[in-house]
C-alpha cells in the first residue's frame, strides 16, 4: 500500500478493519519527511489487532504482520523474502517511495502480490503499480472521485489503467475476501 496527503485517515480506516489472524503481510509507504520520526507505528498499534512494526533491514517478511517503511528510507522486498532498506537518492521527491516498494514488491511476488495506491499529492506509485499489473499482480487504486487527495490515485490510474478503483469499503471487502481464499 502506498500513501502519502490523507493517507492517515485512509489507512485508519483500512488497517484496523483486518481481522485478527489476517494471514497476508501488509508492506506500506507513507510519505513522512525525513526530519520527522515515524509517528505511524505507535499510532496503528494502538488502532489494529494485526501487529504494527517498522520494517528493519534483512528482517523476514511474515503474514499477519503490518509493516510501515521507516522514514528517510527505501522499502525493497528481497527476492528471499526479506526487506532491504535503502538511503539511494529520492525517487518523485521522497524516501520512502511508493515505487521502490511496488516494484521490488513485483518481481518479488509477482502474480501473488496485491498493489494498493491511496490518496496522495503526486504521481509516486504510478510506474510501481504498473509493475505489479504488470508482473500479474492485481493492481487497486483508491476511487479518484472519492480520494481526499485525487492526485496520485489519478496517475497511477493513468499510468496502469488495468487498475481497479476502488472505495475505501471495497478496499477492505476486497482484502478480507483474499484472507479467506
Amino acid at each position: 500500500i502506498g500513501a502519502s496527503a490523507g493517507a492517515v485517515q485512509a489507512l485508519l480506516k483500512i488497517l484496523p478493519a483486518l481481522p485478527e489472524g489476517y494471514p497476508l503481510p501488509v508492506l506500506i509507504v507513507v510519505h513522512v519527511p525525513p526530519d520527522r520520526s515515524n509517528a505511524l507505528v505507535p499510532l496503528f498499534q494502538t488502532k489494529c489487532v494485526l501487529p504494527v512494526r517498522e520494517a528493519e533491514d534483512k528482517e523476514r517478511i511474515i503474514g499477519g504482520t503490518i509493516y510501515f517503511a521507516p522514514s528517510d528510507y527505501h522499502l525493497l522486498v528481497e527476492a528471499d523474502g526479506s526487506f532491504a532498506l535503502s538511503q539511494d537518492e529520492a525517487v518523485n521527491h521522497s524516501r520512502p517511495a511508493i515505487d521502490v516498494l511496488l516494484e521490488t514488491a513485483a518481481d518479488a511476488y509477482g502474480p501473488a502480490l496485491v498493489g494498493i495506491v491511496l490518496t496522495g499529492a503526486n504521481h509516486d506509485g504510478a510506474v510501481g503499480l504498473r509493475a505489479v499489473a504488470d508482473g500479474g499482480g492485481m493492481a487497486i487504486v483508491e476511487d479518484p472521485t472519492v480520494a481526499q487527495v485525487p492526485t496520485m490515485p489519478a496517475a497511477a490510474l493513468a499510468a496502469c489503467p488495468s487498475a481497479r478503483p476502488m472505495t475505501l469499503d471495497d478496499i477492505i471487502s476486497t482484502l478480507s475476501k483474499m484472507a479467506t481464499a
